[in-house]
């Protein structure tokens, strides 16, 4: 009976160290990916972008302009050494990043979403401020006010960066 006890015990403590290696390995796949849904903007959705301009009116133009033009030299550093706010039209940055990292970005602050925890930035972290539906709207009227030739380079730069499903 000794032996069965054995083999009972020792297929329990496998079954119960597969099921710890998957959940860790569920916990690392997700890392970061909790507070950040899957992200598409959606430019082309006259209600999303109303909304959109809305937001972008009340949070974002005082510091990245009402034009999206963006603070003067925002390509250099301040005296307290944070880059001013850059613009949002062409030509800015932004449309150089996926969707996903804008979303977090926004949403979370730009130290905490690029993993760059020293990081002296003036964009706040909207998290609790906005609500996921309405970042993906400012999202989404910023690049519907970008040219067809740059939504078409950040559409693609979006399908190259996404995971193969």
């Amino acid at each position: 009976m000794a032996v069965g006890k054995k083999s009972w015990a020792a297929a329990l403590f496998t079954a119960g160290a597969v099921a710890a290696l998957a959940v860790g390995a569920a916990m690392l796949w997700n890392a970061g990916r909790g507070t950040v849904p899957s992200v598409r903007l959606r430019p082309d959705d006259a209600a999303v972008t109303a909304l959109g301009q809305k937001v972008y009116a009340a949070q974002c133009a005082a510091c990245h302009g009402a034009r999206l033009e963006g603070q003067p030299n925002w390509r250099a550093r301040g005296p307290d050494g944070r880059l001013p706010a850059p613009p949002h039209d062409a030509s800015g940055h932004t449309w150089h990043h996926p969707d996903e990292l804008l979303f977090r970005i926004t949403k979370l602050g730009l130290a905490k979403a690029a993993n760059l925890a020293s990081f002296g930035s003036s964009m706040p972290a909207y998290e609790g401020v906005l609500t996921d539906a309405e970042i993906l709207a400012v999202l989404s009227w910023i690049k519907a006010q970008w040219p067809p030739s740059i939504r078409a380079k950040h559409d693609e730069m979006n399908r190259s960066s996404s995971p193969q499903r």
